[in-house]
């Protein structure tokens, strides 16, 4: 269990990151999502020791993370947003470096260890591969690779899956639903509502350095049931609409807009037919209203 408790982080600009941020995390993939600038990077920068918290606590099974930082780099796998490597070298002798860096010293152990990685997130083909030539996907799979060298008890991967193309994508998440395990949190901290929807079971939606809500995407989304509404209004009727109703989307066709809004309790019009309510209306939902 991961508990995260009141963490407050303000940068030298004057930025407030995050303000009281509380969040316990049970093992399995654990999404956390919010808009750029939210403060899901410094969050997950803290929790890889790369970062101070001004105040706040953070604990793994009973151990402090932030004052015993050698234990948490030693129990931490981590895939930052910007993942560098080194075009030069091949797959698996990037691999092989990373694992002398946590310690794997005999050659033979890390050998199969290296070899075992890249069959796991499916690069065993690719393995003499210059980096320099590799796909975004294939970069992002090689970070996973390297997070897991040690058995790590904690996985961060921070916005993994942006620029990725929609095959490459479902590859990732298939990778990271097939890492968690029981002992293991992974956090996927992302601005994409499908990561989310597609491989978390329980999420937290971050705003302007706040927790708005910390649920289980498919209690979010029942939630909505029957107060989703999709149908069309006159393109000059739109403004007036958006200031009576919750707004998801707005699409303009031939004069007209293609709305799908959020009305508990009553239909928007006679025109508008009820919708299958989606992860990404609670979470478009829950930001309007913090406007």
């Amino acid at each position: 269990m991961l508990v995260i408790k009141n963490l407050t982080k303000t940068y030298p600009s004057g930025v407030q990151a995050l303000k009281g941020v509380s969040l316990e995390l049970s093992p399995g993939v654990f999404g956390l999502l919010g808009p750029n600038g939210s403060g899901k990077t410094t969050l997950m920068q803290i929790l890889a020791t790369l970062l101070e918290p001004d105040s706040g606590s953070i604990e793994m099974n009973g151990v402090d993370l932030i004052t015993r930082k050698d234990h948490t780099r030693r129990m931490l796998g981590y895939l930052p947003q910007d993942f560098g490597l080194y075009p030069t070298l091949t797959a698996w002798q990037m691999l092989d470096y990373f694992a002398k860096l946590k310690g794997v010293t005999d050659r033979t152990e890390r050998r199969g260890l290296v070899d075992a990685l890249l069959d796991r997130v499916n690069l065993s083909s690719e393995s003499t591969q210059r980096l320099g030539e590799f796909s975004g996907g294939m970069r992002q799979r090689l970070g996973i690779a390297q997070a897991l060298i040690g058995e790590p008890e904690l996985i961060i991967v921070d916005e993994p899956t942006s620029g990725l193309d929609p095959e490459e994508r479902n590859r990732f998440h298939n990778l990271i639903s097939e890492i968690a395990s029981e002992n293991t949190v992974v956090i996927l901290s992302t601005h994409i509502v499908s990561d989310v929807s597609n491989v978390c079971s329980r999420m937290a939606i971050i705003r302007r350095g706040r927790i708005l809500s910390s649920c289980i995407p498919r209690q979010a989304v029942d939630q909505l049931k029957g107060s989703v509404w999709e149908g069309t209004v006159a393109r000059e009727q739109l403004s007036a609409f958006k200031s009576q109703f919750s707004v998801i989307s707005a699409r303009i066709f031939d004069g007209e807009a293609r709305v799908r809004v959020i009305s508990k309790g009553q239909r928007p019009t006679e025109e508008f037919a009820e919708a299958t309510a989606v992860l990404e209306d609670y979470y478009f939902d829950l930001v309007n209203r913090q406007n």
